[in-house]
């Protein structure tokens, strides 16, 4: 059981993810339904944006994303930035600013069009989404608790992807299904 704390115009906590398939980096096509059985993050990327750096060059993200596709997570790392906006990138650059960043991530869902990141009416870079095994939304929102730009602030930081991965994990109620995210806006094409 998921108690949602805020609700957003996206999936709401406890409903079913919106299904997509999508082109990622590596030119596979990737459907949500692939992992159906399995637990999915989604994260929403822009090397650009100073919220994202804080997550990347603190390696607070890699380790979450190594921490959990060792125990059979998915991960996804969304790019829904249009050609000619800030975080846009094609598979190539994609797949070279994934190396320089050191992700971990399991693919880079490349989606400038756009049409991904509205379904799930994500907002900011990073927003996160934790998909359950049987394909409900578990967490949204926030990385963590402290939305400062500031890479020391990652230490002290409740991270909420965490907390509602082991929580589901373990067979736990998830105590915070929802937050406000934070970071920059996504740099949609229209």
């Amino acid at each position: 059981m998921v108690l949602p704390t805020l609700v957003f115009a996206g999936p709401a906590t406890g409903s079913e993810a919106p299904q997509f398939t999508a082109t990622t980096a590596s030119g596979k096509q990737v459907s949500l339904s692939d992992f159906k059985g399995k637990y999915v993050v989604l994260e929403w990327l822009n090397y650009g944006c100073p919220y994202v750096r804080k997550h990347y060059a603190t390696s607070n993200m890699q380790t979450l994303q190594t921490t959990y596709t060792t125990r059979g997570v998915v991960w996804l790392s969304v790019l829904s930035s249009a050609e000619g906006k800030e975080g846009f990138a094609n598979a190539e650059q994609a797949k070279n600013d994934a190396v320089m960043h050191s992700s971990k991530a399991s693919e880079l869902v490349l989606d400038a069009s756009g049409r991904v990141g509205k379904l799930f009416e994500a907002r900011t870079t990073p927003h996160m989404f934790v998909i359950g095994p049987d394909g409900k939304v578990l967490y949204q929102g926030a990385i963590d608790d402290n939305d400062s730009t500031r890479p020391a602030t990652v230490a002290g930081a409740h991270n909420y992807v965490a907390a509602a991965l082991d929580e589901a994990m373990a067979g736990k109620i998830i105590t915070t299904g929802s937050t406000e995210p934070y970071g920059c806006s996504i740099k949609y094409a229209s």
